[in-house]
Parts: structure tokens; C-alpha cells; sequence
């Protein structure tokens, strides 16, 4: 007959180690819950860097640079107008239109 007292122990000694394994565990996933959000706010910025492709249902974003490279070319079109050049910019149409109503209000 095998002894009752042995059975017991064994069973608490496997209760133990699973509460322990299981606390060993949860501590450590609480511990690295900073590291995993860290780990998603940087993945956030890299997806907003590099963009992102177009998802069934979901349309894509352009990366920064070429956001950037968008911008520059508008820029360079507003900063064309806004300077003399061939007749052909908002400047040139200003200065005519200056030339030919600067007689009716004589300085």
C-alpha cells in the first residue's frame, strides 16, 4: 500500500512550483509592459517614416520624405510667382498692373 502523507506532498510540491512558475511569469510580462509600449510607439514612428502600403480596405500613407519632396515642389511653384521672371508670374503681373495705374495717383 503506498503511504497517503508521500502522495500529499508530491501534489503540493507540483502546487508550489506551478504558483511559482506562474508568479515567475507574471512578473515578468508586467515588468517588460514598458518596454513592449516602447516597442510600439517606435514602430508607430518607423511606419509614419517609411509609410505605409495600401491594405484591403485601408488606403496607404506616403513616407516623410516623400511628403517632404511634395512640399518642396509646391514651394518651389509659390516661390516662382512670387519673383520677376520671363512676364509670366503673379510678380510680373503686380508690377504691370503698378506701371500702368501709377499715373492716377500721382506722388
Amino acid at each position: 500500500m503506498s503511504d497517503p502523507t508521500g502522495r500529499l506532498d508530491d501534489i503540493l510540491l507540483w502546487a508550489g512550483a506551478v504558483v511559482t512558475l506562474s508568479a515567475a511569469l507574471g512578473l515578468i510580462w508586467r515588468a517588460t509592459r514598458g518596454a513592449r509600449r516602447l516597442a510600439a510607439k517606435v514602430e508607430e514612428v518607423v511606419d509614419d517614416w517609411t509609410g505605409v502600403p495600401d491594405r484591403p480596405g485601408v488606403p496607404g500613407r506616403p513616407g516623410v520624405m516623400t511628403r517632404l519632396d511634395k512640399i518642396e515642389h509646391k514651394l518651389a511653384a509659390v516661390e516662382h510667382e512670387l519673383h520677376p521672371n520671363s512676364g509670366s508670374s503673379l510678380r510680373d503681373a503686380v508690377d504691370r498692373v503698378d506701371q500702368r495705374t501709377a499715373h492716377l495717383d500721382p506722388p
